[in-house]
């Protein structure tokens, strides 16, 4: 935290406040959520969250010196009458509009794009950021694997959601002084619905697609699409759709008045489309059709058919919304090396191919597999878990998905956190099993000739390795759910872990075992 001061009232300014208690006015030297953070002089913001409350701790951050208190309820111990205390509906959106008056409003300094979607988020900004930059703009980026701010990469987190709305204006204002004139922000329905954004001042809005998940933190599914239409509520300047997905539907009716509509897809009413597409095993060539009826052909390294859709909506932000030179962006396609953990292959001279991929949803899922069937006449063998604490009903979903596209599947362990491995996993099996695909778990051997079999594995390490001694030449082998993830979450502890180590341990000879499953 800087060592800037402020009056507090200069800090509430932009905050809705139901009651303000106490005249003082005091020079605010800090503000935090955290109660063991706070220190003399500083603000602190109480809210209910997901597991703690924080009205809990207001007596902890008093004796630690704080200046003024924020709530959202009564403290449940008196606040002195010399402390400012005021409240306010939401303690997260006051948080956010806290923080963006701290560091000065960096976002209204710069061009602000935000993508969100089920899916390929962090694959489109990425897709933007590299467009944005070979096109010449000065560009930044803040995504769920990192942020970037002129030459200097940050990383944001082990697991992937948007960072806290101070983290969010902290990195704002770093690009504001680096002279940074557009910022692309991934922008999840966590950081939506908890006001991690909000405050930002968006200019572009851009959604891959919305799909089954987040379930257990939305309610259902209409709650998380309201989650999501929010971000094009907040967007000035145009909002970029996809005319290929069920959020085209209603999406344009949560577009803020006077903002632009773009939609991109295959669809022949897109106004950024796509036309004789080529999926190779190496690369994906199509013709992008603009308005004013103008065509080019683009190459791009990335493979897949959902890549199509990744690379359209990039397309359709930096050359038809922001007007970046359109053969400068071809140009940059074909240089746009991917992004980590996403359809990743990992090579060490075997003679089949290996891929780890982020796919952790039942959309992402069935993509990953229906691209690996069309790069390979072999085989496909799948290797996936599901959260624990998470959407329940994704176990079901993700098993039926495998036992449809998968030859082999691996069950396996993805971020169990305090429920049974074995009882997620078993879910997943049964969902397979009512599709007909077969239990081979305690075999160690594949039926003949082979019906779609799965493996039950608790340990991730011994799952990735035994996919990849099933594989025979030509087969592909894909460890999905995990992707650029540095950890795995047992009980409430973090573990380190790569699906990339993991792949590479395996393909030597031996599993990676990092996990507390490697010692049972």
């Amino acid at each position: 935290m800087k060592t800037d001061a402020y009056p507090l009232d200069t800090l509430i300014a932009g905050v809705s406040v139901l009651s303000h208690r106490g005249d003082a006015n005091p020079r605010i030297i800090g503000f935090t959520a955290d109660s063991r953070r706070v220190q003399p002089g500083w603000l602190f913001v109480a809210y209910a969250g997901v597991a703690v409350d924080g009205h809990r701790f207001i007596a902890d951050a008093l004796a630690r010196g704080a200046a003024a208190i924020i709530a959202e309820k009564d403290p449940p111990a008196p606040v002195p009458s010399a402390i400012p205390l005021i409240r306010v509906p939401d303690g997260r959106a006051a948080l956010a509009h806290i923080s963006a008056a701290w560091y000065r409003h960096p976002s209204k300094k710069m061009t602000v794009i935000g993508v969100t979607g089920t899916d390929g988020k962090t694959s489109t900004s990425n897709l933007i950021f590299h467009l944005l930059r070979r096109c010449g703009k000065r560009v930044g980026m803040i995504s769920t694997v990192n942020a970037v701010i002129g030459d200097t990469v940050l990383e944001t987190g082990l697991h992937t959601t948007t960072p806290d709305a101070p983290d969010i204006q902290r990195y704002l204002a770093e690009m504001a002084r680096a002279g940074t004139e557009i910022c692309v922000l991934e922008t999840t329905s966590h950081g939506l619905a908890q006001h991690r954004v909000t405050a930002v001042d968006f200019d572009w809005a851009v959604v891959t697609n919305i799909t089954h998940e987040h379930l257990d933190l939305h309610g259902s599914l209409d709650a998380y699409r309201r989650a999501k239409a929010k971000l094009f509520g907040m967007a000035r300047v145009g909002a970029v759709l996809n005319a290929d997905d069920d959020s085209f539907n209603y999406l344009p009716d949560a577009v803020s008045a006077g903002a632009k509509i773009l939609s991109y897809g295959q669809s022949s009413g897109a106004a950024v489309r796509a036309t004789d597409i080529s999926l190779r095993p190496d690369a994906t060539v199509f013709d992008i059709h603009m308005p004013g009826g103008r065509t080019m052909t683009v190459k791009t390294p990335l493979v897949g058919a959902f890549n199509v859709s990744n690379v359209l909506a990039a397309w359709a932000v930096t050359v038809v919304g922001i007007g970046c030179e359109a053969w400068g962006a071809a140009d940059a396609l074909r240089t746009f090396g991917g992004v980590p953990g996403r359809m990743e292959r990992i090579d060490a001279g075997q003679p089949f191919t290996a891929i780890v991929d982020f796919a952790h949803t039942p959309n992402a899922l069935r993509r990953a597999l229906e691209t690996a069937r069309a790069l390979t006449d072999g085989r496909v063998i799948a290797v996936f878990g599901s959260a624990g604490l998470r959407d329940v009903e994704k176990r079901r979903l993700m098993g039926e998905v495998a036992a449809e596209l998968a030859d082999i599947t691996v069950i396996t362990a993805e971020d169990p956190r305090t429920e049974d491995v074995s009882e997620i996993i078993a879910a997943t099996a049964r969902a397979m099993e009512a599709r007909g695909a077969v239990d081979g778990t305690g075999t160690g051997t594949l039926p003949s000739p082979p019906p779609p079999v799965f493996y039950r594995v608790p340990d991730r390490g011994r799952a990735i390795y035994a996919a990849t001694q099933f594989a025979r030449p030509g087969d592909i082998v894909l460890a999905l759910g995990k992707g650029h993830e540095q950890s795995m979450c047992f009980g409430e502890t973090e573990y380190p872990w790569d699906d990339r180590a993991a792949m590479r341990a395996a393909l030597a000879g031996s599993p990676l075992q990092t996990l507390p499953t490697a010692k049972t």
